[in-house]
């Protein structure tokens, strides 16, 4: 059994099966084989795992002010989660008397969705950020910051099932690169072959328009 670092048992079970839901496994992997449960859970489990190092051997240390801060924005997500759980399992009980985990597949997406209906304005404008910023890798440090702070329950446990099927392996999902593997990219080796420069992303942008060295650029 994998050892949780934030979620008890029941939260971590209820969870994982949220983002089944969202994205969920058919003849491709989802959010169970890719471990965006781990993901989240390593992230809500304290300051110690927001960035990664350049170098990919580690988290940097955070302190004074930085690590204050994180540490209240990593408490306000808790609490979003434990309530969010909470009101899943509440829905739950009071349509189907039984607690999310024990619903079929069809009853969990009708929980999500009544649950989901209030902050769907929150989930289309995270898309949207997200589309207009391609090039930033879905990691927490780089992408969250105030934003996730902002969003309820659902849209925050969208975002979150995303990050953990795309991000960055270092940080606890995107297991065996599932999620990469998915969309028919490899990624790197390592971070540090990111930040050295020895790997890039650029043939794999659809629009490489004003970037150096692309067709655009040279007149073509």
């Amino acid at each position: 059994m994998t050892h949780s670092r934030f979620f008890d048992e029941h939260q971590r079970e209820t969870v994982a099966a949220a983002m089944a839901r969202m994205i969920p496994t058919d003849d491709t992997p989802g959010s169970r084989e890719a471990g965006s449960i781990d993901f989240l859970d390593q992230y809500l489990s304290g300051i110690e795992f927001v960035y990664a190092k350049p170098d990919g051997s580690g988290f940097e240390k955070l302190e004074g002010k930085r690590a204050w801060a994180w540490e209240q924005r990593i408490a306000a997500l808790r609490e979003t989660y434990v309530r969010g759980i909470d009101e899943l399992d509440r829905r739950s009980r009071e349509g189907f008397g039984i607690d999310f985990v024990g619903l079929t597949e069809e009853q969990q997406d009708q929980v999500l969705r009544d649950l989901e209906r209030p902050a769907q304005e929150q989930e289309a404008a995270v898309a949207e950020a997200q589309v207009t910023a391609p090039w930033a890798p879905p990691e927490p440090a780089l992408q969250q910051t105030m934003t996730e702070m902002a969003l309820e329950f659902v849209p925050l446990l969208a975002l979150h099932t995303r990050q953990g099927f795309y991000a960055d392996p270092i940080y606890g999902g995107n297991r065996d690169r599932v999620g990469w593997q998915v969309i028919g990219f490899p990624g790197p080796a390592s971070l540090a072959d990111v930040h050295t420069g020895r790997y890039s992303v650029l043939d794999y942008f659809a629009d490489r328009r004003g970037y150096p060295g692309t067709e655009d650029e040279r007149g073509a």
